[in-house]
């Protein structure tokens, strides 16, 4: 089983999304979880998550990309 971790808050679902496309060009698992109710809503923060495995090579790509 997967254990996820948060490695960013996107503050829109077009960052959450550009982040996710980032991240998964470098071989990296990701899930996008809205922390709204409602995910329709595109100015809802989004949490970023990657499994535990991988959470010190997600933050190394998102630090030297300057999210």
């Amino acid at each position: 089983m997967i254990m996820w971790t948060v490695v960013y808050m996107a503050q829109s679902k077009e960052v959450a999304n550009q982040l996710q496309e980032l991240l998964s060009n470098e071989g990296i698992l990701v899930k996008l979880r809205p922390i709204s109710k409602n995910p329709e809503n595109n100015d809802n923060y989004f949490e970023v998550l990657v499994p535990e495995a991988e959470v010190e090579e997600a933050h190394s790509v998102i630090i030297e990309t300057g999210y």
